[in-house]
């Protein structure tokens, strides 16, 4: 009996083992398995951070044109304070050249080229038509322009005006000398400050506009005086028939003065 026990045990541990056989082929296969399946996910994670710069590149080029859209739809900043701010006030005078005018302001903080322009260049024209402003500095433009008498049974006072005039700024590096090719060169820098229209006034009807406009006219009138003067020379003064006196001569001529009474010979 003891033979057959043993014989039996013997029998039964060859099957555990023919059973356990196959556990540890599935677990040197599981092992295959993961080591394939971190191989093929490390391959991935190579491929993603291969992809990474590229996403990065599209993210950024994406961000980019959303903040160019977003500045186009912006309304510009603008540089010069204008008054008044949208119209230009005419008197109705048909067949005469009349006059209107504006006050533009430099409210920034560097110095602004500014231009006019206008739909009827042949019966409109500025002056200036064009300039420099300094920061906080202003002037007031005069804008000529011929009205044309009405046609057939037009009302005087009805006569609409198609002509518009626009005023564009542009923003420049200290004292520069005012030149026409400044816009042309920085064409992408300029702002278009504002779009004028024409309206015409009774020249008969007193009106807070027609008020405001005679004394801009004023104004404009009185500094076109003043640029016409002509101004004090600080260079040498010339006396006589071309003697010239000049400060540092009188120093000399002092000082020798000086040393001949002190009984110095003078060098």
């Amino acid at each position: 009996m003891m033979g057959v026990d043993e014989e039996k045990s013997e029998g039964e541990g060859k099957v555990w083992s023919l059973c356990r056989m196959p556990k540890l082929w599935q677990m040197s296969s599981g092992n295959g398995n993961g080591s394939s399946s971190s191989s093929s996910s490390s391959m991935g994670n190579n491929n993603v951070y291969q992809q990474t710069p590229s996403s990065e590149r599209s993210a950024v080029t994406s961000s980019n044109a959303f903040f160019s859209m977003a500045k186009s739809l912006l309304p510009a900043r603008r540089r010069l304070r204008l008054d008044p701010s949208n119209k230009l006030y005419f008197p109705y005078e048909p067949g005469k050249q009349v006059r209107s005018a504006i006050d533009i302001k430099n409210t920034s903080k560097s110095h602004v080229a500014f231009k006019f322009q206008t739909t009827a260049p042949k019966s409109c024209y500025m002056r200036p038509p064009e300039g420099i402003l300094g920061p906080g500095e202003s002037l007031i433009a005069t804008v000529f322009k011929f009205v044309e008498p009405p046609e057939n049974n037009e009302k005087p006072m009805e006569k609409k005006s198609r002509v518009k005039f626009k005023i564009m700024s542009l923003k420049v590096k200290g004292e520069t000398d005012y030149v026409p090719e400044l816009f042309e060169e920085q064409k992408d820098e300029v702002t278009v400050e504002q779009i004028l229209l024409v309206v015409f006034l009774d020249p008969e009807r007193s009106c807070p506009a027609l008020e405001q406009l005679k004394r801009h006219l004023a104004e404009a009138e009185a500094a076109l005086e003043s640029r016409k003067k002509p101004q004090e020379e600080t260079g040498p003064r010339i006396v006589g028939e071309g003697l010239v006196i000049d400060e540092w001569k009188e120093r000399r001529e002092r000082y020798l003065a000086k040393q001949q009474v002190e009984g110095v010979a003078p060098t």
